[in-house]
């Protein structure tokens, strides 16, 4: 998980993370149409070293409540419940394959990518990152979707090259 350089950086992170991972996704399906890669996603939930084996059964018990909820209060008493354990994160990949080449990728890596100026995977942990604010609109702080789509195509084509 990146660490941001203020404040400011990680709540529009938090505005531009979704939107990324969409774009970022839809720019995979669209090279996977035209390239001889074939693609496949695999998702993996990673736990805090704090999480046991009883957390992790609690947590899928009460999601599994959660689903079966009927009604509000229902719904509130779960989400409390889970608010208070530890969740896993989950890990997207894209696993890429052409004849004998095989390369996967990890989703996040890319999202930053789009979503941070000169973000390096290899050296995230030494510095803090600063969100691409070319991607926002100044005026209203929403989504320049043009910008983050150019961005998100560049970054995903630069990956089939």
């Amino acid at each position: 998980m990146p660490k941001f350089l203020t404040q400011r950086d990680w709540q529009q992170a938090q505005v531009l993370m979704q939107p990324v991972l969409i774009r970022v996704i839809d720019n995979i399906r669209k090279q996977l149409e035209t390239s001889t890669w074939q693609g496949t996603y695999k998702t993996e939930y990673v736990w805090p070293e704090t999480a046991t084996s009883e957390h992790k059964q609690q947590v899928t018990k009460l999601q599994e409540q959660l689903q079966q909820a009927k009604t509000p209060a229902e719904i509130d008493q779960i989400e409390q419940q889970l608010a208070q354990l530890p969740t896993s994160t989950p890990l997207y990949e894209l696993q890429l394959k052409a004849g004998d080449h095989l390369r996967t990728i990890d989703i996040w890596q890319l999202c930053y990518q789009v979503c941070f100026q000169n973000y390096d995977f290899q050296r995230a942990e030494e510095y803090s990152v600063t969100v691409d604010s070319q991607l926002l609109d100044e005026a209203t702080g929403s989504v320049d979707w043009d910008k983050l789509d150019e961005k998100a195509s560049q970054i995903v084509g630069n990956l089939f090259e």
